[in-house]
């Protein structure tokens, strides 16, 4: 029995898996929900799920996109996957913190003091969080292939491909495409990446 598992990214969710059904004849295809966005909240329930997916099927290949790569990276269970195809992964979050830092004018010393504090955007800086992601990085020895666009806004070029290269997993860069891969074109090129490795399988 053969499983694919997709983790969403920020802002989306376990339905999106319905995507990757036609591509995955073979397979069941899951889509995995989880709650909160860090690693201590988000990894283990990924972890608890894949660990609950293993007992039943031998071959499990992992769909995950942006900040769910990243998640299931902090989950330990690239034992359990058998591989597994990242779109648009956070690989460094500590670098894209700072760069959140550096454009809201937010010090290191100034986000100690407060612990979390709100930026323009929206969204909001933990001082826990960088602490985390300095202490914690990235563990991940799962077969794996990285699907990036040219023009990924959070996570610049050199820093995936030397994620790349440090892991050893492959890298696609998808010209003109951003960080969110949405539109029928983007998606199509999507679909033709995970088509180009699975081969004969599909």
């Amino acid at each position: 029995m053969k499983a694919v598992v997709y983790v969403h990214g920020k802002g989306g969710g376990a339905a999106e898996c319905g995507h990757y059904r036609p591509l995955f004849g073979d397979c069941e295809v899951i889509g995995l929900e989880y709650r909160g966005d860090t690693p201590w909240e988000a990894s283990p329930q990924i972890r608890a799920a894949i660990e609950k997916l293993h007992e039943r099927f031998a071959h499990i290949t992992l769909i995950a996109n942006s900040i769910g790569a990243y998640l299931c990276m902090h989950a330990g269970i690239d034992a359990m996957i058998r591989k597994a195809y990242f779109i648009s992964p956070i690989v460094d979050m500590e670098q894209l913190i700072a760069g959140m830092m550096r454009r809201a004018n937010v010090t290191e010393k100034e986000l100690e003091s407060e612990g979390v504090i709100r930026i323009a955007s929206g969204e909001e800086l933990s001082w826990a969080y960088l602490c985390y992601v300095r202490t914690h990085p990235p563990v991940w020895t799962a077969p794996t292939h990285i699907l990036y666009g040219e023009h990924d806004d959070l996570t610049p070029i050199e820093t995936v491909a030397g994620f790349a290269k440090t892991h050893n997993v492959s890298l696609t860069v998808a010209n003109g495409c951003e960080h969110w891969f949405h539109t029928g074109e983007q998606m199509r090129i999507l679909d033709d990446w995970i088509k180009q490795y699975e081969g004969g399988n599909l």
